[in-house]
């Protein structure tokens, strides 16, 4: 039996959900780091600091919050929601809910006690006044993070229920709470004392993150019953799928700690940077493949929940959603690697943060292009076996591409440039160049074993082929316009040659017939 054709399109308007959500969310964000490098600049132990910081406590979110309770939460509640059986489900969610409270608790005390450990394990090029600085901010920003993690809890119901936008554009206040501390403070104290009134107006943040789902959580999940019983065996079944898939989020956040670790031996600097392009690099991971992935998780769970021929659905949806982030991610990368100045002068060049800064990001930048499509489209095959009850499989992939990650991440950074006889300060560009590496490879065996299941997926040839001729068309048209121009302000600059890249983009998708582009301006109209 087909799955009816309006659930299918009810993905696409909740992918569209997703991404506005993101979207805003991620906006917010470009402004505060906008704002921080305003204040801090690029070559700044505050700013090293504080960004060496926020890593560390972003651990309990990172493991506990919205990738690990999508993974193990969300199959089985929207499997739940989708049989009709609403006592169950709140029963599982409020379990869910009383479990995750304690062992938060627990871990946020940990981690303040500990802080002075974790920051000589994960930043051990530290020293004198920049580490106290970075093991005070840790120990004030563990509780908000900890908070940070009851809103992933509130994204699995909003998810669960089909409310995307609300969970996804939460974090929205939490940016303007940091925004508004800059400001606030900015011009009255210096950096070290910013630095901890902003890990302050971070945990204050988070606390406003979730009191903004919450009304929408109790309205939706009326049966919701907190308890620490685990006799129910969805209750089970959660906490089955929850620790493989904590640990393969486990070993991705080792790898960005590695990353960190590695960044803080390179010049003064490296932290920031790596930070800024980071947040340029995941705003299309996050745009375009969490908004497919969320989207297509519960609408996979309860189709696999009822249907009998599961194989065939989930092998339609994943080619449709590969196609779908291709299209976007594509153009995405071409627009890294060749404009990459351009954005990054446009999103952080102001006060302290100079030209040079951000040439210094458009190579960190270019590095990350190399992964970037691998890793997108792995997310959603990603959530794919997560759909189907299997967490175990992505374990073993993210395992192995942490593995890489920390090997070829170490001899990029480090050992190489010396050997090509460049700066060590761009030992960082290679950093993000070797997790490219290792997406590809994990990308690669998500697909082949995915394969090996419900038939042959991925990409044809030809539709790649057409993305990336359109993409390098756009390109060498936003570089006419960028030689042209001379050099204009930074934001002058990215509002004529960026529109022109994307215009150009579109129109060369609509003559190479490609279906996506088709849809997306119907969307828009």
């Amino acid at each position: 039996m087909r799955i009816r054709s309006g659930k299918e399109r009810g993905a696409g308007r909740y992918a569209f959900l997703v991404a506005a959500g993101i979207l805003l969310s991620r906006i917010a964000g470009l402004i505060r780091q906008r704002v921080f490098a305003h204040y801090f600049g690029q070559i700044s132990d505050a700013a090293d600091a504080f960004n060496a910081a926020f890593r560390i406590p972003n651990l309990l979110q990172n493991l506990f919050g919205e990738g690990v309770l999508s993974a193990s939460f969300i199959p089985v509640y929207a499997g739940l929601l989708a049989r009709g059986d609403d006592e169950e489900s709140g029963r599982v969610a409020g379990a869910v809910a009383s479990i995750l409270a304690l062992v938060i608790s627990l871990l946020v005390l940990a981690g303040v006690l500990a802080a002075p450990l974790l920051i000589h394990v994960l930043a051990p090029g530290f020293s004198g006044e920049k580490r106290e600085l970075a093991i005070r901010l840790v120990r004030i920003l563990f509780p908000g993070a900890g908070l940070l993690v009851f809103s992933a809890w509130c994204l699995g119901i909003l998810n669960s229920h089909r409310r995307f936008f609300i969970s996804y554009a939460a974090p929205v206040i939490w940016n303007f709470a940091m925004i508004g501390t800059l400001l606030g403070w900015g011009g009255r104290v210096g950096q070290f004392p910013l630095a901890v009134a902003l890990a302050w107006g971070s945990v204050a943040g988070s606390a406003l993150q979730v009191c903004v789902q919450l009304p929408w959580v109790l309205r939706l999940a009326r049966g919701l019953r907190p308890s620490l019983r685990l006799a129910s065996e969805h209750v089970r079944t959660v906490l089955r799928s929850f620790v493989p898939v904590f640990f393969s989020r486990g070993v991705v956040q080792i790898s960005a700690y590695v990353d960190t670790m590695i960044a803080s031996l390179l010049p003064t600097g490296a932290l920031a940077a790596l930070a800024n392009a980071q947040l340029l690099y995941t705003l299309p991971v996050s745009l375009f493949g969490m908004s497919v992935s969320a989207a297509e998780l519960p609408v996979m769970s309860g189709a696999v929940a009822k249907e009998a021929e599961a194989a065939a659905y989930l092998r339609r949806r994943l080619d449709a959603g590969l196609r779908q982030i291709a299209f976007f991610i594509v153009p995405t990368a071409i627009a890294f690697l060749a404009l990459g100045d351009v954005i990054a002068a446009a999103i952080f060049q102001t006060g302290r943060f100079t030209r040079a800064d951000a040439v210094y990001v458009w190579g960190i930048l270019a590095g990350s292009t190399i992964g970037l499509l691998a890793s997108t489209l792995g997310r959603l095959y990603s959530s794919s076996y997560y759909a189907m009850i299997d967490p175990h499989t992505p374990l073993r992939y993210a395992a192995i591409r942490v593995a890489l990650t920390g090997a070829l991440g170490y001899c990029f950074a480090v050992p190489l440039p010396p050997v090509l006889g460049i700066e060590p300060r761009w030992g960082v560009a290679g950093l993000m160049a070797s997790g490219g590496i290792a997406a590809w490879v994990e990308f690669t065996l998500l697909r082949r074993t995915m394969n090996r299941r419900i038939g042959v997926t991925g990409l044809a040839p030809g539709y790649t082929v057409r993305l990336f001729a359109a993409s390098l068309c756009a390109a060498a048209a936003g570089w006419a316009v960028k030689l042209a121009m001379g050099t204009p302000h930074p934001i002058v600059a990215a509002v004529a040659i960026l529109p022109a890249y994307g215009i150009v983009y579109i129109a060369m998708a609509l003559a190479l017939r490609i279906d996506e582009v088709r849809s997306l301006v119907n969307r828009l109209r």
